[in-house]
């Protein structure tokens, strides 16, 4: 596995590429490059009578755009470097799919697996605490969600830090996404990360050159899959896969791996996990798990941690297509030997990019104090109905009952996010996809993202007279 200063090294190794194929100004783009600021906070904590010091970091690495957008992780072998490489895939996240935001990171040195609910909670309090008397939690300066080891019960015990902190901010609860519905969050945020990884696999076999140059087959259907990471992104990601007809024949987690070359049951493996937290004893259960990152299918998603793909295996990874649902699984070293195989990796700043678009509508839900559909649900309800009535009076026939009762439906919140969503994908897929068969000197996916998010972010320093 790379270490968290190699991972910082492949993302600057991208955008140097990247800069260079835009003859960037080098003065501007060591701009772009460096984090604007990087903070380290020390507080103490008394638990179990004991006084515990955690170290915690915020990494604005831009803010041509504010607010800044980053996600907050819980993690004991988080450091500054990783913490600074994820604030600057976000910056190029946020640019590449065109979402008002710049480029933030957040990590706190702990095993959240390790405190009660309630010690984890004083533990959050206190750390949102330092951060916000430093401005860096704010709904308009810097908006922090979840990542790894943090969930929707951190983000509120966040968010409603802040509003105690700041009680006549109107907009306090959208100084944090991922939160509770019942506290400001929205419908699919959860899945979020996963299903734009899958709308991103749909995208790609939907196109004809991109596909056959893997030589994929269209569709999903009997599709050979293998996910490492089955935590939220890899679970919604498999399930939804397997719902469309892909085999998922392995999952890869940290004590070890399901296989079965009939297909995994989804459902069945994620309730044995939840009641378990291991795979250990469900039938197809094994020790190894890095071994199954070569074995043979049609796509791999590595989603979990960073470096897992690297120079020591690259170069036996069977598969036809990597998508990155995690942040930085492949390092720039293993990226130049599969480009080589001839193996196309879709990049984790498009892939994964669907938790920080949902997030950008949670955002604006929050803003705008009303939820998504409320104004037009009913009104589209009736339009339909009418039609639908209309035309079963003109012909004298009858829909289907089924039929009916789906068209007629108005949309909810949670059918215009998935919506939103999709058309998010959609777009970004396209803008990677025009620029790489536009220039021959872009060799892969992963430069021609980087190739749109940098262009994007100099434009705006130039706007901006810098």
């Amino acid at each position: 596995m790379a270490n968290n200063s190699t991972f910082l090294n492949s993302v600057n190794q991208v955008f140097d590429e990247a800069s260079s194929l835009l003859s960037l100004p080098e003065d501007l783009a060591r701009k772009i490059k460096l984090a604007n600021s990087v903070y380290q906070v020390n507080f103490g904590v008394r638990l179990r009578k004991t006084l515990y010091t955690f170290t915690g970091y915020r990494c604005i690495h831009s803010e041509h755009v504010e607010p800044v957008k980053g996600g907050i992780r819980y993690s004991l072998s988080a450091t500054q470097d990783e913490v600074e490489a994820l604030a600057a895939l976000m910056t190029y996240k946020c640019s590449l799919m065109d979402l008002p935001f710049g480029g933030s990171k957040g990590a706190l040195i702990v095993d959240p697996y390790r405190w009660k609910n309630e010690e984890l909670e004083r533990i959050t309090r206190r750390f949102t605490f330092e951060l916000a008397k430093r401005d860096l939690i704010h709904p308009s300066q810097n908006v922090p969600g979840p990542d790894m080891g943090t969930d929707e019960n951190v983000m509120a015990w966040m968010a409603d830090e802040y509003r105690r902190l700041n009680p006549t901010e109107i907009d306090a609860m959208a100084a944090v996404t991922g939160k509770p519905i019942a506290v400001g969050g929205i419908d699919g945020r959860t899945e979020a990360t996963g299903r734009g990884v899958y709308y991103s696999i749909l995208e790609f076999l939907k196109n004809k050159k991109d596909r056959q140059k893997s030589k994929l087959r269209q569709g999903l259907e009997d599709q050979k899959v293998i996910i490492q990471g089955f935590g939220n992104v890899g679970y919604h990601v498999a399930s939804l896969l397997h719902q469309s007809g892909a085999k998922i024949i392995a999952i890869i987690e940290r004590d070890g791996s399901v296989v079965n070359q009939d297909g995994i049951d989804i459902e069945s493996l994620k309730k044995y996990f939840i009641k378990k937290r291991s795979f250990e004893g469900y039938d197809g259960y094994s020790k190894v798990r890095g071994r199954f990152l070569t074995k043979d299918c049609d796509i791999l998603i590595p989603a979990a941690t960073e470096g897992v793909i690297n120079k020591n295996n690259a170069s036996n990874i069977k598969a036809k297509l990597i998508v990155e649902g995690g942040n930085g699984p492949v390092t720039s070293d293993a990226d130049k030997i599969l480009r080589k195989k001839g193996i196309t990796v879709i990049p984790d700043f498009y892939a994964n990019s669907g938790g920080v678009i949902v997030s950008y509508f949670e955002w604006v839900k929050n803003l705008s104090k009303m939820r998504y559909g409320l104004m037009q649900e009913r009104e589209v309800e009736k339009r339909s109905e009418n039609l639908v009535n209309t035309l079963e009076a003109m012909t004298s026939s009858t829909f289907p009952s089924d039929f009916k009762d789906d068209y007629i439906k108005g949309s909810s919140e949670i059918d215009l996010v998935r919506s939103g969503l999709e058309e998010k994908m959609r777009q970004g897929y396209q803008s990677i996809h025009e620029v790489y068969h536009s220039d021959k000197k872009i060799k892969d996916f992963r430069t021609a993202a980087m190739v749109i998010a940098v262009r994007k972010v100099s434009e705006a320093y130039n706007y901006l007279g810098i």
